[in-house]
């Protein structure tokens, strides 16, 4: 019997019509769905494609064991991740060995920031997997500001909020456009550097790009000191142009 593949299908940023035609197809012909949610919530990915699975397939949920539980650069965080990823890889592994075909949801891009690219790095040489590329999270936040992110020349910087303030300071810097990803509870150091490199005036946040209740405010009018888990921050460039 030839193994079945596991399919990283990258959804977008939130909406189901900004799926690419390449995994809806996919999408509509699968017997087996996987996706990551926090335990006793749906998941995002899979809010996404509601209506779209089709009749029979089997869901196989994967809960994540912690989120912001335990501080990231806590020693029991990775344990807890690496072995929920390894138990996830099992899953999968053993759905691919006995023939069937499985589709991983992933929000945004398998490949940026995603849960999926650790199952992708165990699975990769055992059995096949393939990845479907997805629209960021990011360019939909851009596009929901309607002002073109980069110009010209333009150098486009993405951080984590999660990096020490100095790390943001210096890459907020070094760059003409700014995306920070993971602020959160980061907000406030993010903030701070900003104003030191004297862009605050200049930054956006855009709350569930693409999703219900998107909404978009100028960072300096923004009331409250954390953000939601679906935000991004922007700093768009002003490069050269015609």
């Amino acid at each position: 019997m030839s193994a079945g593949t596991v399919y990283g299908l990258g959804l977008g940023p939130g909406a189901a019509d900004l799926m690419s035609v390449r995994a809806d197809r996919l999408l509509g012909r699968a017997a087996h769905v996987a996706y990551f949610r926090k335990a006793g919530r749906p998941g995002q990915a899979r809010r996404i494609v509601e209506g779209l699975i089709p009749p029979g397939a089997a869901e196989h949920p994967m809960d994540y064991p912690v989120t912001t539980e335990i501080p990231f650069d806590d020693p029991r965080y990775n344990a807890a991740l690496a072995a929920f990823y390894a138990e996830c890889t099992a899953r999968l592994r053993a759905l691919a060995e006995a023939g069937e075909d499985v589709m991983v949801l992933c929000e945004g891009d398998p490949f940026f920031y995603g849960s999926f690219m650790h199952l992708y790095t165990r699975l990769l040489g055992v059995v096949p997997v393939e990845v479907v590329p997805g629209i960021t999270g990011m360019s939909a936040a851009w596009t929901a500001t309607g002002q073109p992110i980069t110009w010209g020349d333009d150098v486009l910087t993405v951080l984590p909020g999660t990096l020490p303030e100095a790390a943001l300071l210096d890459g907020i810097r070094t760059a003409d456009a700014v995306v920070v990803m993971k602020m959160g509870r980061h907000l406030p150091k993010l903030r701070r550097a900003l104003a030191e490199a004297g862009r605050a005036d200049d930054a956006w946040l855009v709350e569930y790009a693409a999703m219900p209740g998107q909404k978009v405010t100028r960072l300096s009018e923004f009331p409250d000191e954390t953000a939601p888990y679906f935000s991004i921050a922007l700093v768009h460039g002003q490069g050269r142009r015609p």
